[in-house]
């Protein structure tokens, strides 16, 4: 017994020897069937992946200005407020429109009456020339009847005279009247009262006046988000005064700032999908590539980089590239301008261009809501032509 155990006891560390060496071979084959298996993957799936965190979503900032100077008192929205298209955002002070509208008014009826009389004046010469003929014809059959008389010496010569200076004066008196007439003529033209140059020039200067008033109310030209709001109660403000800014919610994009040495495989269309760090991995975004930005942001800058003086150091440039998202996911999860963003594009497919080569058919971006409607303001017009020219 005690032999036996002797001879069994030297080999239980070589039984644990063999099972570690068989673990190591097992782990080792392990890790490279798993490191095989991940550059299968890598080859390929993931190096048609290109990633990065420096992207950040963007959109319009759409500055709201005033068309005309006046003084502010009211300011109907703040910020963070949700405001249509059309919506009345800041109302000025109408006194001074109102006054230059109702001028603009009379100066046009004044035109429109002084005007007519001109057209007017043109019948009385008219009229003038006409008489003027017929006086002109009595001179001469006066004369005519004079000369067989004077020949004869039945009449003195001065009063053959007197006759021949009667036609000369109806002549002179004709061509008077012929002058002013055509001075007439030549202001008005036979034009219609209300194409006459004065009149549409006062017609002009109406609807001038008449926009300046519809203008001391200023709208919003989208939907969006009031934000970065300036304006104040009071404020003396111009055209050129900011007064704040309307962010719409749709329509954003991300703008993915792409190493130079990842740009190789990048084309436009390739999906993207998009990681917000507002939402996390709980909503992933899904896009396309859409364009290439002409230059980095250091090109851009508003001092950029002078590599050519001083010392050189070569840093790795970024090129913005636009990812455009899904409408119906930015309505789902609503995004900000400026938030962080992780993007991934797929470029598997290189079939895309590099740079955009097709040509919009219709507007990036449009809005009527600040066009104004003249029809009134010319109803308007022509009802002062109308009452002021006597019809």
């Amino acid at each position: 017994m005690s032999a036996n155990a002797e001879i069994q006891h030297p080999q239980q560390p070589a039984n644990k020897k063999n099972k570690r060496k068989g673990a190591l071979i097992f782990l080792a084959v392990l890790c490279i069937l798993a490191g095989t298996a991940y550059l299968i993957y890598w080859f390929l799936v993931l190096r048609h992946y290109q990633e990065t965190d420096d992207a950040y979503v963007a959109g319009n900032q759409v500055q709201v200005m005033a068309q005309v100077s006046g003084s502010v008192n009211k300011v109907w929205f703040d910020n963070t407020d949700y405001v249509k298209k059309g919506d009345i955002l800041v109302s000025l002070d109408k006194t001074d429109a109102e006054q230059a509208f109702e001028k603009a008014q009379t100066a046009l009826a004044t035109s429109v009456r002084q005007t007519h009389q001109l057209m007017i004046n043109g019948r009385q010469y008219q009229a003038s020339i006409n008489l003027q003929k017929t006086a002109l014809e009595q001179a001469e059959a006066d004369l005519k009847r004079r000369e067989p008389l004077g020949a004869s010496n039945l009449i003195g010569r001065e009063e053959l005279q007197h006759a021949r200076d009667a036609v000369a004066t109806a002549k002179a008196q004709l061509d008077v009247a012929i002058q002013q007439y055509n001075a007439n003529q030549a202001a008005i033209l036979n034009s219609p009262l209300g194409n006459q140059p004065a009149v549409k020039q006062s017609a002009a200067e109406l609807r001038d006046a008449w926009l300046a008033l519809q203008r001391t109310e200023i709208r919003s030209p989208m939907n969006g988000y009031v934000s970065r709001r300036s304006v104040q109660i009071g404020s003396q403000i111009t055209s050129s005064t900011a007064l704040l800014a309307v962010v719409p919610a749709q329509g954003l994009w991300i703008d993915a700032n792409f190493k130079e040495t990842q740009l190789a495989d990048v084309r436009i269309g390739q999906p993207a999908t998009v990681t917000s760090d507002i939402y996390g991995d709980n909503f992933i975004y899904h896009g396309k590539v859409v364009g290439l930005d002409m230059g980095t942001g250091s090109a851009f800058s508003l001092l950029p980089a002078q590599n050519a003086t001083g010392n050189w150091i070569k840093v790795v440039q970024r090129l913005p590239v636009r990812i455009e998202l899904d409408p119906k996911e930015t309505e789902q999860h609503p995004l900000r301008i400026g938030l962080s963003t992780l993007v991934e594009v797929d470029t598997s497919n290189k079939d895309g261009n590099v740079l955009a080569s097709s040509f919009r058919q219709t507007p990036a971006y449009e809005s009527n809501a600040l066009a104004l409607d003249l029809a009134p303001v010319n109803q308007m017009i022509t009802e002062i032509i109308r009452t002021n020219a006597g019809e």
